[in-house]
């Protein structure tokens, strides 16, 4: 702080008075001169290569052994490595070998020449007593008594892998493809489509018996499921719609003079889709049956769900197109007439992707995740009667459900938001009972988590950090939460001599004065107090998720532009995941919004606190929806947003992929879409672009970025383009990420971006 030598601060300074003097101050805005951008150039690409040398050891990978014991490998600079043995039962960690005499063992088997710090070994199992290991290298296989370390070539290790399979139901996905070609639970009968009707085959006779005469290879029979007392059979007639294509062009193949032209199937919004009509067949009788229900016109067959005890009833999922209604809907097999057991509508959306049922036939019991009081949170229905028991609740997400444990009636789940003065995007793993006590945090302390349990979940490894706090990985009792041990801390002196400063984590309030909002801040290396720097947004504002990294996080594309002479930011706002359903629904039909209120009054409320960082400069970047955003913020708010880097954006949501849009924007696509449009809205444009996209991008279409710039042309737009030949859905790797940097350079900071030959210093 240059400008406060003449000040004799006391050492105890608080940032309240820190802010009031610099708010005194008229800080110089940063402008530096060709040379310092060149010498700029050359700092951060030595700066990126340092870090990349620099083991963080922020994850560690258990393999687990027989006896709940695992070893793992701890990177070291320079590539090495050490191995370490953890015993969980006895809570102790040591090294897992003699590292020198080890290689010493490979070579006498081998031959070749091994570094005992770069052992690279890929699977390794110690034997009971651990006392011998066997381990692989290469394509080698070897075994070492770990007493004599005489070493010979293993030929059966069989013996050492351990069976990791699960005692507790672990997720499944509820969208499981029925079958064409099916055999009874009772081994008797086969079901199969011929020229597109039903057919049984009785399999010891091998008399063959046709269900349907009303199919044809246009519209046949496909889809089958059986009951469990094989007396019934389900079935759907379909009436199939091809996917529509889209196409590109291979600019640049190798060997040709011509482009070549390809296509994918790729369905848009608004696009018909294939139904299903079901059916259920009586296998006695040879009747027929029509499920009393619309056709299914959105998603595949669905999986029957059999009722324990019960061969007459079976539930089945559905999704109505749209995503406003959610059903799970029973059927009587005696007379197909149907019942809602599950019957959930919004006025917005409901989020399909994650939808999360379990059924637990035992018990007539659905374990269903809904967002229906506002927060997602966990229910216990009644397959027979459809009452519903709410396990979790209060102003806090569930995440995602690990596993369901039917003996003990409990629920092992990640949420986040529960712990008070804590990012309320943090993940922690708690359990549960059916009846919503005794709700257990197996990962209490502050940070954002990541937990992997022993095979016969005795014991886990809770890895946690926050972006700018690093990693601590500890070994913990999985019936008590009780700390055992504490497996690897990262040690961030090698990282912070290199001069990076650690990312700053900033709360502002959201458009509604109430609600936080939580994001990043990266500055330089070199950063001068003195000055003012612009700003550059890193935004995402898809709807799928939240963006903003939360786990430590100090070496990224964020970090490195900063190091050219920027504050770089990255936030998640109003319309983002993970939040209450009511910070969700903002997104609703409403894709332009992208979170941009929320944004600018983040980035002022910044500036308020640090002056350092200049409003007038700023600058924002984005890939695939993020390309989207970032354009938009040069079209709808160029007032404040002065330069924008787009990449392989959807400038027209009707142009995307149909399962993302119409979540989001919903079906019918009405006038809405036309009117949130980049490319409707390109006369808007009131600020620098550049618009960068790969020829073969078979994600978002790339005509979606040249519609884009066809429509800015004909509005006489001034803008840039970068087009990636061959390359698919991209930022534009390495060639993009420099054009990137170089815009910036340009727009805000007023310097041509030096040549390549800063990469020869």
């Amino acid at each position: 702080m240059p400008f406060l030598s003449k000040w004799l601060l006391p050492g105890a300074l608080s940032i309240v008075c820190l802010q009031q003097v610099y708010a005194q101050q008229k800080l110089a805005p940063y402008y530096p001169s060709k040379q310092e951008v060149v010498e700029s150039y050359i700092k951060q690409a030595r700066l990126d290569s340092l870090l990349k040398t620099i083991p963080l050891n922020a994850r560690i990978q258990a393999n687990w052994q027989q006896d709940n014991s695992f070893w793992y490998v701890k990177h070291l600079p320079a590539d090495d490595q050490e191995y370490y043995f953890v015993n969980a039962v006895k809570g102790s960690k040591e090294k897992a070998f003699d590292q020198q005499r080890l290689a010493e063992g490979i070579k006498a088997v081998t031959g070749k020449n091994v570094s005992p710090l770069k052992l690279s070994i890929s699977k390794m199992f110690f034997s009971a007593d651990a006392k011998t290991i066997t381990l692989k290298k290469g394509a080698d296989w070897i075994q070492c008594n770990l007493n004599t370390y005489h070493c010979v070539r293993a030929t059966d290790t069989s013996f050492y892998r351990y069976d990791s399979s699960k005692p507790l139901q672990s997720r499944t996905y509820r969208w499981e493809a029925a079958r064409r070609d099916s055999i009874s639970p009772d081994k008797k009968w086969r079901a199969y489509s011929k020229g597109g009707n039903l057919f049984i085959k009785e399999l010891e006779a091998g008399k063959e018996v046709q269900l349907t005469r009303d199919g044809s290879l246009d519209k046949p029979y496909g889809d089958f499921s059986w009951s469990s007392d094989s007396r019934h059979l389900i079935g759907y007639l379909s009436d199939p719609v091809e996917s529509k294509k889209v196409y590109y062009v291979l600019s640049s193949v190798a060997g040709t003079s011509r482009g070549q032209l390809k296509s994918h199937e790729y369905d848009q919004p608004g696009d018909p889709f294939t139904t299903y009509t079901p059916f259920i067949f009586n296998i006695d009788d040879k009747s027929a049956i029509k499920v009393d229900a619309d056709k299914i016109d959105f998603f595949g067959a669905p999986q029957a769900h059999w009722r324990k005890g019960s061969d007459r009833f079976y539930t089945y999922e559905r999704v109505d197109r749209g995503h406003q209604r959610f059903r799970v809907i029973e059927v009587d097999v005696t007379n197909g007439k149907t019942r809602n057991v599950i019957d959930e509508k919004t006025n917005t959306f409901i989020y399909e992707q994650r939808l999360y049922t379990r059924y637990l036939p035992d018990t007539h019991e659905i374990v269903w995740i809904t967002e229906q009081d506002g927060w997602r949170h966990i229910y216990l229905v009644n397959d027979i009667t459809g009452d519903q028991k709410l396990v979790t609740k209060g102003n806090w997400v569930v995440r995602d459900i690990d596993s369901v444990d039917t003996q003990k009636r409990q629920i092992w789940f990640t949420a986040s938001g529960i712990n008070p003065n804590e990012d309320p995007y943090f993940i922690h793993y708690y359990r549960i009972g059916f009846d919503g006590k005794n709700m257990i945090d197996l990962t209490p302390a502050k940070g954002n988590h990541i937990v992997v349990f022993s095979p016969d979940r005795a014991y886990y490894l809770d890895t946690y950090s926050q972006v700018n706090v690093p990693p601590e990985t500890i070994l913990c009792k999985t019936i008590s939460a009780e700390k055992i041990l504490e497996v690897e801390k990262t040690d961030t002196q090698a990282l912070l001599a290199t001069g990076i400063k650690l990312p700053e984590v900033f709360v502002a309030k959201a458009r509604d004065g109430k609600t936080d909002i939580w994001g990043v801040v990266y500055r330089p290396a070199n950063f001068d107090s003195a000055k003012s720097y612009p700003i550059i947004e890193n935004i995402y504002a898809g709807p799928q998720d939240s963006f903003v990294p939360k786990n430590f996080s100090p070496a990224n594309e964020m970090q490195s532009i900063a190091q050219l002479g920027f504050i770089v930011v990255q936030v998640d706002c109003m319309g983002t995941a993970n939040r209450s359903k009511a910070f969700h629904d903002v997104c609703w039909k409403n894709i332009v919004d992208g979170g941009f209120p929320d944004r600018i009054l983040w980035i002022k409320a910044l500036a308020k606190k640090y002056p350092q960082a200049d409003t007038t400069r700023v600058g924002i970047y984005g890939t695939s929806a993020g390309g989207q955003n970032s354009a938009q913020a040069v079209l709808f708010h160029a007032d404040f947003y002065k330069a924008a880097v787009s990449s392989c954006g959807c400038h027209d949501n009707r142009i995307d992929k149909q399962w993302w849009n119409e979540q989001w924007m919903g079906y019918p696509v009405g006038p809405h879409y036309d009117e949130q449009s980049n490319i409707t809205n390109a006369g808007k444009l009131g600020g620098a672009l550049l618009l960068i996209v790969g020829e073969a991008d078979e994600n978002v279409p790339p005509e979606s970025t040249f519609r884009f710039a066809d429509a800015l042309e004909k509005s006489n737009k001034n803008f840039d383009l970068v087009v990636i030949p061959g390359s698919n859905h991209t930022d534009g790797g390495p060639y993009g990420r420099r054009k990137k940097r170089d815009f910036f350079v340009k727009q805000l900071l007023n310097v041509d971006a030096p040549g390549r030959e800063i990469g020869e210093h």
